[in-house]
């Protein structure tokens, strides 16, 4: 036989008929992956109500004036298992409890909020019962919530924190 009359394979042993086959066929996978995905999984960033988070953030952002207008500074300790707060300024919260509010970057199930309550030495302390990492929005609310001092951190770190509006 010359090169003239060689037989050419059936279509489906050659490389380029799957080929084409296979770019829909894996393009319709991904696609109902990809909508499966959509609809099973919530959006935590989406807010159904435009008008009532308008609200919330004039009355946050008031809430981070007044705090600036009473110079709060504060020092916040990651130790092992405890968070310690004390007041570089004075201690406009004198001696109610405080709240610090922990808001994960990214992952909205990993919020959590701590009541500290003031030691006998002045400092606010309450137990920690999990190592933090990444970065983190950190809010202190008094217990009356008048004011509020907000920070992002990238945690964990050494050392103590300067903590002020």
């Amino acid at each position: 036989m010359n090169k003239s009359q060689q037989i050419n394979p059936p279509w489906y042993k050659q490389f380029w008929p799957w080929f084409l086959i296979a770019v829909p066929i894996i393009s319709l996978a991904l696609g109902i992956t990809m909508l499966m995905l959509a609809l099973n999984t919530e959006d935590s960033l989406v807010v159904d109500d435009y008008y009532k988070q308008g609200k919330a953030i004039n009355n946050k952002l008031e809430k981070i004036r007044k705090a600036k207008a009473l110079n709060i500074r504060t020092e916040i300790t990651f130790l092992d298992n405890k968070v310690e707060l004390r007041f570089l300024s004075q201690d406009v919260n004198q001696g109610a409890a405080l709240t610090l509010e922990f808001y994960h970057a990214t992952q909205s199930e990993r919020d959590f909020s701590l009541n500290l309550t003031q030691q006998a030495n002045g400092i606010y302390q309450a137990p920690l019962e999990r190592a933090l990492a990444g970065k983190w929005r950190i809010g202190l609310l008094p217990y009356h919530r008048e004011w509020k001092v907000q920070q992002d951190f990238i945690l964990p770190r050494s050392g103590p924190i300067i903590f002020e509006p």
